[in-house]
């Protein structure tokens, strides 16, 4: 028989930083921030927003929040670029803080999260804790692709993306990190403009640290709300998933080379059926693989009317990783930045 494993105990409560990089957000951001002011942790917590670029009213809603709650402030973020962004606001923190939690202004913490989270960094001594990707979609498409996102045939056997147990992990969601560890590490490496989450825990792991994964630890994520938005994102993540690989040599793993292969079986198939055309039953296949398991992916949002969608959405998500990773030219050069976070966060793109 199989017991659950107690509740983490929060034994004290350390000063707590916050920090969101925003880039148009104004669909989510309000509700982004008030997810953070309405934890139920009983030691204090401060905001700091990492203002991009916006090109909608982004500003003016954040301009609204730091005036009518003293815990939140905004610093300026002129790149856009999440790393950072996420610098510049480790910056911003008081001296006195301890524990960094990270969180995306479409993202919404759990109302423990960051209680418990802080009482899983004391149990566990590990620099770094994180929970699930809860995708939840609001239109149609949204919960399609949250579907996708949350199914281990859109993204495999990810823990932080479909579950699993509580102990170390190569990487989690977001993070919240012991402040001296983020310290140390000198914060976000900012040449990775995506991908900057695995490269830290790469990071912190190689220097023995923890990262530790739990499934109690949840923050409800937004996805893209168009097909095109889609496309780019997983275009980005597989273009930045090589330049990680290239940096780190001998992070790859089957997972991540699943992609490109699909991408090539399905590109090879279609070019050399026209000579011989057995080879058209390879991406005949992978198009009914995706179709009827996208047609019987389990999840309580998703409506009959939404699995209309999961043809489309699952071969966007694999085949544009895919592409964005064979034809990446995305190459970081010398040795990973270790500066204080102050510095590297001042630093302008490249």
């Amino acid at each position: 028989m199989t017991s659950t494993p107690p509740e983490p105990h929060l034994v004290r409560s350390p000063r707590v930083g916050v920090v969101m990089p925003i880039l148009n957000e104004q669909r989510h951001l309000e509700e982004a921030v008030a997810a953070v002011l309405e934890q139920d942790y009983p030691g204090d917590v401060e905001l700091v927003l990492a203002l991009g670029p916006s090109r909608d009213d982004t500003d003016a809603i954040a301009e609204r929040i730091c005036a009518g709650d003293p815990r939140v402030s905004s610093v300026p973020n002129p790149s856009g670029r999440t790393p950072e962004g996420l610098n510049a606001a480790l910056a911003r923190l008081s001296t006195d803080t301890e524990v960094v939690v990270r969180v995306d202004g479409h993202g919404l913490l759990d109302p423990d999260y960051i209680s418990t989270a802080c009482a899983l960094l004391e149990e566990t001594g590990a620099a770094n804790v994180g929970g699930l990707m809860d995708a939840r979609g609001v239109t149609s498409f949204e919960r399609a692709v949250a579907a996708a996102m949350t199914s281990r045939l859109g993204v495999g056997a990810a823990a932080f993306h479909t579950g699993g147990e509580a102990g170390p992990a190569d990487t989690v969601y977001l993070g919240v990190f012991s402040k001296p560890w983020l310290d140390r590490m000198g914060g976000y490496d900012p040449r990775f403009v995506r991908a900057q989450d695995w490269e830290l825990n790469h990071r912190i792991r190689e220097a023995g640290g923890l990262v530790w994964f739990s499934p109690g630890l949840r923050v409800t994520y937004r996805p893209r709300p168009t097909l095109r938005a889609l496309a780019r994102q997983y275009r980005d993540y597989g273009r930045w998933r090589r330049a990680v690989s290239r940096t780190h040599a001998g992070t790859l793993n089957l997972r991540y080379l699943a992609p490109p292969a699909a991408l090539v079986g399905v590109v090879v198939g279609l070019a050399g059926g026209f000579v011989w055309w057995p080879l058209w039953l390879g991406p005949a296949a992978y198009l009914a693989i995706t179709t009827v398991g996208g047609l019987t992916v389990t999840d309580e949002d998703l409506r009959p009317a939404d699995r209309l969608w999961m043809p489309l959405v699952l071969p966007t998500m694999h085949l544009c990783w895919g592409w964005g990773f064979i034809t990446s030219r995305v190459r970081v050069d010398g040795e990973t930045d270790s500066r204080p976070a102050a510095e590297a966060g001042s630093q302008p793109a490249g």
